[in-house]
């Protein structure tokens, strides 16, 4: 069974990197919001493209007092027909479908830095889910060897050949290794929601990852120098790119607003049956507003403001990032050395766990370094699954920080 497994009924299924992200990226529903919201901004691209409407009105009289008809529509009775037309003159729609298309972008950068925040959990939730597992194996074997134990040596203390207090301090331990893998289980609880829910998985079933170690192992810095991260951040992130759209977006505003500071000009058409000098009368109107008053000045104040806040915004982030980068590649390297220094060889303590068994049933140790022994090997494979956790969630900041997943174990 895998570790760590609920006793009850439920169905593990292994699990490996590659498919978690293929479930993540085909049904997250996060995802699935945002790509609606890149539709509905790149609809707004055709809206603003659009010619406005053509106006038709149609004037009759009621009553014609000198035929004394109702609603008059002969050539005796008096009817007007107007169209009208608003024509954008200083390049009103063009501005507005500009505007309309970096807004658009900026939905499609938000989308990468979703894309970029949410596979960061999810790998994150992968690796930390695999090391806890690890752990919990370690708990099955200690509890599983304690459980064997201490029924003989009860036996042994109702004999008479043993005081009760080993039975007590073996009772104790098992008790203290089964409390520490019951809260490892808790622990372990979030990162198989996140799982859950990340790749829309709704079938309840124990997840177990499948990870190379010898890869993990191999994972290194290796040729990448800090301001070569640096510098594919600055064109990689999703959230830096969003905000450099969005300027584009603003000094494309800026133009739409002076546009529309300009007067459009309305064209149109009038027939006049009977009541103008001459029967059946045609006229072309033209009418433009005269900017005396209002000529968009406070849009136009508001969109320079706006583009140097963004401007503002933009190195504010970039500098960041950049912070984001440096720091994360530093502790990689931290967490990377401390890794290659340790000892990673549990060859030893698993070769001789049996001799100590049978080392303390022979009586040639005492109880007291048979536990230790117990508390060494626990403690040594614990920390070292944690630090293997630590060392993979810092490859996988430095990742995120740069944009795209540059070191990768699988």
């Amino acid at each position: 069974p895998a570790p760590g497994a609920p006793t009850t009924a439920v169905d593990t299924v292994q699990l490996t990197l590659a498919q978690a992200e293929q479930r993540f990226v085909q049904g997250n529903l996060q995802l699935l919001a945002q790509r609606f919201n890149v539709t509905a901004a790149q609809a707004q691209i055709l809206q603003a493209r659009l010619w406005d409407n053509p106006v038709v009105s149609i004037e009759q009289n009621i009553h014609n007092p000198q035929t004394g008809r109702t609603f008059d529509v002969t050539r005796t009775g008096e009817s007007i027909v107007q169209v009208q037309q608003l024509v954008a003159i200083a390049g009103r729609r063009r501005a507005a479908a500009n505007v309309a298309q970096a807004a658009a972008l900026v939905e499609q950068y938000n989308l990468q830095d979703l894309l970029r925040t949410l596979r960061f959990q999810l790998r994150t939730a992968y690796y930390d889910l695999y090391y806890k597992q690890r752990t919990l194996a370690v708990y099955d074997t200690e509890i599983t060897s304690f459980q064997r134990i201490i029924p003989a040596y009860q036996q042994q203390y109702e004999k008479g050949n043993i005081a009760q207090k080993e039975v007590v301090r073996l009772k104790a331990f098992l008790f203290v290794l089964q409390n520490q893998r019951q809260q490892l289980f808790v622990d372990m609880a979030p990162n198989l929601s996140d799982l859950r829910v990340l790749t829309r998985d709704t079938s309840g079933a124990y997840l177990v990852p499948q990870v190379s170690l010898p890869r993990t192992r191999d994972l290194s810095l290796g040729p990448y120098a800090m301001q070569q991260l640096v510098d594919s951040a600055q064109v990689l992130r999703g959230d830096l790119l969003a905000r450099t759209a969005y300027l584009q977006q603003q000094g494309n505003n800026l133009r739409y607003q002076h546009a529309l500071g300009a007067p459009d000009l309305l064209v149109g058409y009038t027939y006049d049956r009977a009541g103008s000098y001459i029967q059946n009368y045609n006229a072309l109107t033209l009418g433009v507003a005269v900017p005396v008053f209002n000529r968009n000045q406070g849009n136009i104040r508001t969109a320079e403001a706006l583009i140097q806040g963004g401007k503002a915004q933009l190195g504010q982030a970039r500098l960041v990032v950049q912070n984001e980068v440096q720091q994360n590649y530093q502790l990689v390297g931290l967490i990377d050395a401390q890794f290659r220094e340790a000892d990673r060889d549990t060859s030893p303590f698993d070769r001789i766990i049996g001799g100590i068994e049978q080392a303390y049933a022979r009586r040639l140790i005492g109880l007291v370094e048979f536990l230790d022994y117990y508390q060494s090997y626990n403690d040594n494979l614990v920390q070292l699954n944690q630090l293997r956790a630590s060392r993979m969630r810092a490859f996988e900041q430095l990742n995120a920080a740069v944009g795209r997943p540059v070191f990768r174990a699988e």
